[in-house]
């Protein structure tokens, strides 16, 4: 039962992380490009399963298609996820500089980063609402003792309290990253 509470919050703190991956910084990384599908014979398939991606410099992303002829559907590709970067190809390989981002941009990044955590600690109260409620349900059925009812939503709580912890560690981790 508290396994189960424990498993949904601690999947929804690692969706956060992944989510966060996908917000663009200033500095080159790859996981900018999970979510990015790439026309491969008629199938979405990875950009990372269609090219390697390497990080030459700070500033600057090279995918280098593992089928040359792959070379403008992986530039479309990347145009299409809206990421706000201009990839440029030479026929072997794609390269995209990394613009660095405004103050304005930076605030906008952080105001998401910032909506997506509120999101995500929803989420949690959510589970935690719901584990409340099955408890009570087995205390009238006779299942549990108050005092048992009481023990179990306090470690709820607890488990609460945690993976909200985490959020917002993970959220100040992404507005640092953000705004150096």
């Amino acid at each position: 039962m508290a396994g189960d509470n424990e498993s949904r919050m601690e999947k929804t703190v690692n969706a956060l992380k992944e989510e966060y991956n996908s917000i663009r910084t200033g500095r080159a990384s790859a996981s900018i490009f999970d979510k990015v599908r790439v026309d491969y014979y008629g199938t979405p398939t990875p950009l990372n399963q269609v090219g390697t991606i390497s990080i030459p410099e700070a500033r600057m992303i090279v995918v280098s298609p593992f089928d040359k002829s792959l070379i403008g559907a992986i530039e479309k590709a990347i145009q299409k996820a809206e990421l706000g970067l201009n990839p440029s190809n030479d026929g072997k390989v794609i390269r995209i500089a990394i613009p660095p981002l405004t103050a304005e941009r930076r605030k906008d990044l952080v105001k998401q980063a910032k909506a997506t955590a509120e999101n995500y600690r929803t989420t949690i109260r959510n589970v935690r609402r719901d584990g409340n409620e099955d408890l009570k349900k087995q205390q009238k059925a006779g299942e549990i003792t108050e005092d048992q009812l009481k023990l179990e939503s306090d470690k709820l709580q607890k488990l609460t309290d945690k993976y909200i912890e985490e959020i917002n560690k993970a959220y100040e981790a992404k507005e640092k990253e953000i705004m150096e």
